[in-house]
């Protein structure tokens, strides 16, 4: 099937390397992706940092919360053994404009620092605001963002519903919603999509489950295998 939407890698190219790290965002790449999805936190010196979790505990050899570490603390410890945790800007330097970057406000209070990082790339740098994504399950960080600036393309992430993403997405004037694939049909796809939405589905992995998202028309998939788009 010719699917022109959006290829997305998860985390950059989980299912191959280690999430959220500067050698799995290079990995996605070279399937030349349309688009890397990656998640951030403030950590206690001010920096975003790319990390999925909370804590550390899961992918590193530290303990404890992410938000607690200064960014000195995180350089020194090991994700999976091998890799470091990378920030935002050093993300946004290897993608050089190569490709969209979905910026997943994971962490709390993550919304000023995104937008200011996302303004100096776009001012001083030759990004484009169409470049970036920001998304979040967090209502409250999206509305920050939408008051900070009204040109960083928002989606609303869900694993609920879908009308209800829509409803809220109205009031802070986003375009795009993320909803699991689980949620998904035919119907409620082109029903998003009559009312104006791009509909970019997470976290699509099996072959026929990618292709059933395509026959549905989504705008875009977000796999950790983003090779079997």
């Amino acid at each position: 099937m010719n699917y022109k939407g959006l290829k997305v890698g998860h985390r950059g190219a989980l299912a191959y390397v280690a999430e959220n790290t500067i050698e799995s965002i290079q990995k996605a790449l070279s399937f030349n992706v349309d688009g890397i999805e990656i998640d951030v936190h403030e950590c206690a010196s001010g920096e975003l940092v790319v990390f999925h979790d909370f804590t550390l505990d899961r992918m590193t050899n530290g303990t404890g919360e992410i938000g607690k570490r200064t960014l000195k603390e995180l350089k020194e410890l090991n994700v999976n053994e091998h890799y470091k945790i990378p920030t935002l800007e050093e993300v946004l330097d290897l993608i050089d404009k190569r490709c969209l970057l979905n910026i997943e406000l994971k962490g709390k209070h993550t919304a000023a620092k995104t937008c200011e990082v996302i303004e100096t790339y776009v001012n001083e740098k030759g990004w484009k605001y169409s470049d970036f994504i920001v998304s979040s399950f967090q209502h409250h960080e999206l509305e920050d963002v939408y008051k900070l600036s009204k040109q960083i393309p928002l989606a609303v992430l869900t694993k609920a519903n879908v009308a209800e993403a829509i409803e809220f997405a109205e009031t802070i004037n986003s375009k795009i919603i993320h909803p699991n694939f689980a949620l998904l049909t035919r119907e409620n796809v082109n029903f998003a999509q009559q009312k104006g939405y791009k509909v970019n589905t997470w976290t699509v992995n099996d072959e026929k489950t990618i292709a059933r998202m395509k026959s549905y028309g989504v705008d875009g998939i977000i796999s950790d295998y983003p090779d079997r788009i």
